[in-house]
């Protein structure tokens, strides 16, 4: 019969942390390490805070406000054409029934958003997006503001990466003069 290990008083028994816990520590630690152009996958240059097609604007320099509906798979707004040097907020409204999200980037930008979004979809997607300087996340009635400063002129997209919405259609276009 073996004995009880000797306790210690004033000590309290520690816990083994679960997988989720350890996890969450883990990430959290190396989330915590990221420079601004790190995020979901941690190599990344997706998360930069500026990018051929501009900069996070500030919200005194505003131009102009464009209103966007994010419905069940849908923008209520197909195209947005806005200037070069032009500073634009974003008020994006979850008018829908899922979570949605209004990310700008090009094609190659999107593609790669995308992709990390179907690697995360176990996850709960409102931790999705740690510091996205082009993106905001919306739980459906949400409404949040994005300002933007569009730097040269070309075409870029706004779109929802969430798995399945923006390949039913749940994309637009912006084009910069």
């Amino acid at each position: 019969m073996s004995t009880p290990p000797a306790r210690f008083p004033g000590r309290r028994k520690l816990r083994p942390l679960g997988f989720g816990a350890f996890a969450a520590a883990v990430l959290t630690a190396t989330i915590g390490f990221a420079g601004p152009t790190e995020g979901h996958s941690m190599t990344s240059t997706r998360h930069a805070t500026a990018f051929a097609f501009g900069a996070p604007g500030k919200a005194a320099a505003v131009d102009r406000t464009v209103r966007i509906k994010a419905r069940d798979v849908s923008f209520d707004v197909s195209s947005v054409t806005v200037k070069a040097g032009e500073t634009v907020r974003f008020i994006v409204a979850n008018e829908g029934a899922a979570d949605h999200e209004f990310t700008l980037g090009d094609a190659a930008i999107q593609a790669a958003h995308r992709q990390e979004m179907l690697e995360m979809a176990d996850m709960d997607m409102g931790h999705a997006h740690h510091g996205d300087a082009n993106a905001v996340f919306l739980k459906s009635g949400q409404t949040k503001e994005l300002v933007w400063r569009f730097g040269k002129a070309g075409r870029i997209e706004f779109a929802c990466n969430v798995p399945g919405h923006y390949e039913a259609g749940m994309k637009g276009a912006i084009v910069v003069q």
